[in-house]
Parts: structure tokens; sequence; C-alpha cells
């Protein structure tokens, strides 16, 4: 158990199910927690971070100020109520990834946070308050390229000879699933060996969404060649993407958009939309190719590009590992949002 004297902030996570939000807690409490003594809080967590539980976090001593990291509004408003009807002594953090304007409420929490973050300049833009931008990272030692990528794909059902396309996250149309399958319906014939694998959850509003497009990849014949593998554990997810030739990040809009640093790390090119981060994390050409949001043709032709040149995609595999490593490690990261709670408990 943790003593309260160690505690010196406390992230809390308040959803059970996998998401961008909880991922970035996942990957980034480990490393923090080198540098500071940070806790989480809340559900759906693994059990090696260091954790209390939120009785704990509601109760902890007066004796000293400690930083309440949220990430949602409903952590925003649950650090508003251990400080101001609970009493504890929180400096209130909030991190910001939206871009797009934000509504009332959220707006009114926004002002009653001691600082701000925000994970691109563009975020910062609508906060309409002064925020720190810290890039997103990714962690070096957990995403890397597969010492055997054959025989990883061999234990995980996928076949070694395939030219494998991945595209993770909620299955949905805001990431653009419906574009993948379009292109995959209009360059499969053409490329034999090329398979497609979506990773994720899909909800139930969204299975509809999902029936169709498996109809038509059944009908032409593809169903076999794309596959939704549906919600993993995250090391299977890890796994997946070290498994990959190519990644795709064909969104709609994003927050920040951390899949393809990840896939990047695992020395894999990335085609993604103009959207989100995207722009900062890839270099069109180098590392990948960037698109239009929206834009089935440009999509299409980005594939088939990658599909087409082996030595190419190898080449922008090397160099998106290479950038990751020497741009996006984690523990830039970490050490930068220490900085902010440093000076929060100042």
């Amino acid at each position: 158990m943790t003593d309260a004297k160690d505690i010196e902030v406390v992230a809390p996570n308040l959803k059970r199910r996998l998401s961008g939000v909880t991922a970035t807690v996942v990957r980034l409490i480990p490393v923090q927690a080198r540098m500071i003594g940070i806790v989480t809080t809340g559900p759906g967590l693994p059990g090696d971070l260091p954790h209390i539980p939120l009785s704990r976090a509601a109760s902890l001593p007066r004796d000293r100020w400690r930083v309440w990291h949220a990430r949602r509004n409903t952590e925003m408003a649950l650090g508003l109520i251990c400080r101001r009807l609970l009493g504890r002594r929180y400096r209130l953090l909030f991190t910001s990834a939206a871009q797009r304007h934000h509504t009332g409420f959220t707006k009114w929490l926004i002002r009653q946070q001691d600082a701000l973050i925000a994970t691109s300049p563009k975020a910062a833009s609508y906060l309409e308050r002064p925020a720190t931008v810290i890039l997103h990272g990714v962690d070096t030692q957990v995403f890397h390229p597969a010492s055997d990528r054959r025989a990883l794909r061999e234990s995980l059902g996928l076949d070694p000879d395939a030219v494998l396309i991945g595209c993770f996250g909620r299955v949905r149309a805001q990431k653009g699933v419906d574009l993948m399958v379009e292109a995959a319906l209009a360059l499969f014939p053409a490329h034999p060996k090329a398979q497609m694998i979506f990773t994720g959850r899909i909800t139930r509003d969204n299975q509809t969404f999902v029936d169709e497009l498996k109809a038509r990849l059944h009908a032409a014949g593809l169903a076999d060649r794309v596959r939704f593998l549906g919600e993993l554990p995250w090391e299977d997810v890890v796994r997946h993407y070290q498994a990959l030739d190519l990644f795709a990040a064909p969104a709609r809009w994003e927050g920040f958009g951390l899949t393809p640093l990840e896939a990047m790390a695992c020395a894999v090119p990335v085609v993604a939309s103009r959207v989100g981060a995207f722009e900062t994390l890839i270099r069109d050409g180098e590392t990948g190719s960037l698109i239009p949001p929206d834009d089935q043709a440009a999509l299409t032709a980005a594939l088939g590009h990658w599909l087409d040149d082996p030595a190419a995609r190898e080449a922008a595999g090397r160099a998106a590992l290479s950038h990751v490593r020497e741009s996006h490690d984690i523990e830039g990261e970490a050490r930068a949002i220490t900085a902010v709670y440093r000076k929060l408990l100042a």
C-alpha cells in the first residue's frame, strides 16, 4: 500500500474500457513513477500500476498539496468535488487533446483548473487560456520491431507471407474504417498478397455499420483477407503492431491520435489523414504519407504506392523508427509533464 506521504500526484481514470485516454495513463504512469510520487485511481487499469481506491483519493490527508491530473470532464468534476466539498488540498491540472470548441460546462470546468496542458498547438488554441503544449510520446521499450516477424505472425494466426495493413482503434466511421474497406475492394484484386486487419471494439450502435462492410467484402470474395479482430488485450495490440508491413489512420477527425506513433515505433510506415497531430508526427514521403481527410481516392492511391514498392516501404519503416526514437520517446513527454507538476507543487 502506497504511503500517503509519498503521493504527490493522483491521475484518475474514470472509464473501464480501453480508450486513447486510458492508454495514455497506462503508458505514462510507469515512466512518471520513476520521476515523482504518482498514483492512479479508478477502474479499468492494469494491476501493476501504482494505484489507490477512489475513496482513498478523496480522503488523503490535508498535510500537503498534491496534483489532481484530469484528462476527462468527469475527472475534472471529481477533482473539484474533492477540493471544494471534501476539502482536499489538490492543485487541479487538465490535459486536453480536443481540437474543437468546448461546451459551456467544459469551459466552466477548464476555468476552475490551476493549470492546463494541451497535446498539440491546435488543441491549445481551443482552450481560451494559456496552456503548456506537450506532444505525446511512445514507450520504445514496449513498442519496438519484432525480432522475428514471421514467427510472430504464425503465433498470432496471421499469414506470414502477407503484405499486412493494419488500422487500430474503435471500429466506426470517424476512424475511416469504411474508407479502408473501399481501398481494399479497389486494390486487393491486383495485390494478391495484401491483407488488412482491424483491431478495436465494435459498439452496438456501430454493429450495422460493420455488418454492411463485411457483407461487401464477402460479396467481393475478400472476407478472408480483411479481418475484424475485435477488442484485444493491450499486450496483443502491441504484438499486432509488430506484425504489420503498413499502418493506416484515415480518421475523419481526431484529438491527438497516438496509433501512428505506436506503429512507427515498430518500424511500420503510416498513411494518415491530416487531422489531429498527425501532421506533426509523420514526415510525408519519408515515414509514410499524409492525405486529406475523408478523401477516398487519396487514401487508395497512398496505400497502393506502398503496396507496390516493398523497398520504399522498408526504408520508410526504418526512417519511422529513427524519427520516433529521436523525437517522440515517452521519456521526454513524462519529463515535461512532471515539470508542470513540480511548478504546481512549488
